[in-house]
């Protein structure tokens, strides 16, 4: 099977809001979540993508690990820490493996974001997702998790999807092309067709593709699968016109016998 992301991580750029590239920016973007935590708390970004959210959280002066099931996300990942000069450990690492790392110790905070969940193989495989997630928590910690507001995409239904204007990056011009192919059961594997084409000076245009699988979900399927992980849901930024939306949920404390 291949890489996911593999192809797409030298492109990636073009693929996320500019607000969201910098470090700062990242961070700014969940100030709701990062505002709460106490100076050095211990942060896991378990969907680090190309770092810039974990290195913003290392810049605040938290102590970072960031994972990512992309050996080229986690490449970048790394490339960004050294260029911004802070130190954070980035793993090679899908969610199923979280609790075999050897953590020193518990999380405060873990995010899960980027619409990064849905590529969890179906109900079973989230949830267990979750619950990896939750596991690395501290009693009390905070999850944080990004979605899609897939009630909205599955309404729209099967399509292609082509960007209204060129995004400008620091590497040139590109144009983003998605291709949805949405079956009728939600529980079913869906797909994305993602392409960007990559337009130079002279107009030349060279483009990168990749088949991204994905396993949507409503608001309400999430809340209970957090709650099915161990988690109680805490936040919700979920309306029904929103395109993406954050939930936060924290860890239960364990009942003590007695």
């Amino acid at each position: 099977m291949p890489e996911p992301y593999g192809t797409l991580a030298d492109v990636y750029d073009w693929l996320v809001p500019e607000a969201v590239l910098t470090p700062e920016g990242s961070v700014a973007a969940f100030a709701a979540v990062v505002d709460e935590l106490a100076a050095g708390a211990r942060v896991l970004d378990c969907a680090a993508g190309t770092g810039p959210l974990a290195v913003g959280l290392a810049l605040r002066g938290f102590d970072v690990a960031a994972t990512d099931a992309s050996d080229a996300m986690i490449a970048r990942t790394r490339a960004l820490a050294g260029r911004r000069g802070v130190a954070l450990d980035a793993r090679v690492c899908a969610w199923e493996a979280l609790g075999r790392q050897g953590w020193a110790e518990a999380f405060d905070a873990v995010f899960c974001v980027g619409n990064s969940l849905p590529h969890a193989a179906g109900s079973a495989a989230r949830r267990a997702a979750l619950a990896a997630m939750g596991g690395v928590l501290r009693e009390g910690g905070r999850l944080a998790v990004t979605s899609r507001n897939w009630e909205r995409v599955r309404a729209r239904g099967p399509g292609l999807d082509v960007a209204d204007r060129l995004a400008e990056r620091p590497g040139g011009r590109g144009l983003v092309v998605n291709a949805w192919t949405i079956p009728e059961d939600w529980e079913a594997r869906h797909h994305l067709d993602v392409a960007v084409a990559l337009v130079d000076e002279s107009g030349a245009v060279t483009s990168r593709g990749e088949r991204l699988d994905f396993w949507p979900f409503t608001h309400e399927t999430l809340d209970a699968d957090l709650r099915a992980a161990g988690l109680e849901p805490a936040t919700s930024t979920y309306e029904p016109e929103v395109d993406r939306y954050l939930v936060t949920a924290r860890r239960l404390t364990r009942r003590r016998p007695g």
